[in-house]
């Protein structure tokens, strides 16, 4: 039996992986899947590639997407959330900065993170010059409140569903919100499993696939999800409404070039980096 450890954020947009392993859904390719929940997102993961303490990852399309191009051994195999993710921006209770400031504190979870990529998306929105920009590496989603809660940072993205029971107890104030002009998730793994087992982790995605399309169109989703990930089923049945899971075959290369594009406007690649980009993502 064959055996992969799988990472993924501990959030709802990972439900489909949690109850395809649940339910056993992966013995007929007699292969065996070990979830770790990674609370360091996209960072964290993209360091388990790196390291081989993970074999497959689910991440966000912008921070493995930068890895990989400058040097990451990993390789894009397919997208997983069609739809933007949804960063809440939120700031402290009592909100210190004018909004002329020439400073602007993020606490971020890692540098290449999607919480440090999103902040260029946010300051490109809001003219801001990068070279305001600061970071406040804070580890995972508890560090980015706790660093408003005590001036470590002024500002702290993060996806606003997960982030909602920490707004409603009065941790932090949410003010608005910024969206990937992109997919949000994709699936990745390590560089040399994908060349030795190509075939069985496509056969994996095929069943990930099948059980989001199954969870899509269950009435029962939004009740299930909000009972494991302490959300509102209100809340929750929003967020399905504005959540695609990719269930089909798509282009990567349309996909994801927005993300390339935004990378190297924000020069966090070099062209030399998005040289045969395509080439080297997947």
């Amino acid at each position: 039996m064959k055996k992969f450890k799988i990472g993924g954020v501990p959030e709802h947009f990972n439900y489909p992986w949690r109850v395809a392993i649940e339910e056993k859904a992966f013995d007929s390719l007699n292969v065996s899947l070990h979830w770790s929940d990674m609370t360091g997102g996209t960072g964290q993961m993209i360091k388990g590639l790196e390291t081989g303490s993970l074999d497959i990852a689910v991440l966000l399309t912008e921070g493995i997407s930068k890895a990989i191009l400058q040097g990451a051994r990993a390789k894009i195999v397919d997208l997983y959330v069609k739809s933007p993710l949804q960063w809440g921006i939120h700031v402290p209770m009592q909100q210190r900065l004018q909004a002329n400031s020439k400073e602007h504190r993020f606490a971020i979870s890692r540098y290449g993170s999607g919480s440090h990529l999103m902040s260029y998306v946010l300051a490109q929105k809001e003219q801001w010059g990068k070279e305001s920009l600061q970071f406040n590496v804070i580890g995972d989603v508890y560090g980015g409140i706790w660093a408003l809660e005590n001036n470590e940072a002024d500002y702290f993205l993060w996806e606003k569903y997960t982030t909602q029971p920490f707004v409603d107890k009065g941790s932090c104030q949410r003010i608005g919100q910024v969206d990937t002009p992109w997919p949000c998730f994709v699936i990745a793994c390590r560089e040399e499993l994908l060349l030795k087992d190509s075939e069985v982790i496509h056969q994996i995605i095929a069943i990930v696939k099948k059980q989001a399309a199954a969870l899509s169109a269950d009435t029962q989703t939004a009740e299930a999800i909000a009972w494991r990930y302490h959300l509102s089923i209100p809340e929750v049945t929003q967020w399905l409404s504005e959540t695609t899971w990719n269930t089909e075959s798509i282009s990567l290369v349309s996909a994801i070039q927005p993300t390339i594009d935004f990378l190297l406007d924000s020069e966090l690649i070099t062209a030399n980096d998005a040289e045969s980009w395509d080439t080297k993502l997947f």
